[in-house]
């Protein structure tokens, strides 16, 4: 599949997510936000470390034919999104990606690879049963510092 399709394909992803959750969470005069980019990284690190029915169901949801298309396509999202090479000062996205695996639990080394370098994401060993404040939701709102 070709990039322009890939993408085409997310769009659909995004705009069928997009209007479930509007027509489901959004009630009265509220304001929602949320970010199908970051919706789609997280599961294609999911996809990526799974395999079975889980990943199929994933690649389904996505719309890709394999993890190698989907990690094709989020290597090149990443890229052109993530770092801006442009004089001009165009659009850059601060994120804070990371993938955290209880210690006991080995990273498979092909996911490892994936993670760091497709995902440009950091990967982790936590004790989950110590360590409770690293896996704690506003300990993990406070690394994200600033969007630009």
């Amino acid at each position: 599949m070709d990039l322009q399709e890939s993408i085409s394909n997310q769009t659909t992803v995004s705009l069928t997510l997009a209007k479930h959750v509007f027509a489901t969470e959004v009630k009265g005069d509220n304001n929602m936000v949320f970010s199908p980019l970051s919706i789609h990284v997280v599961l294609g690190l999911i996809a990526a470390g799974s395999n079975g029915p889980t990943r199929d169901q994933l690649l389904a949801f996505l719309k890709s034919k394999s993890t190698d298309e989907l990690n094709s396509l989020s290597s090149q999202l990443v890229d052109v999104v993530f770092a801006d090479g442009s004089p001009s000062g165009g659009p850059r996205l601060s994120v804070a990606n990371s993938v955290w695996v209880e210690q006991t639990l080995p990273f498979k080394p092909s996911f490892k690879q994936i993670v760091d370098n497709v995902y440009k994401a950091t990967s982790v060993s936590v004790d989950f049963q110590k360590k409770v404040r690293f896996v704690n939701p506003d300990f993990i709102h406070c690394l994200v510092t600033s969007v630009e």
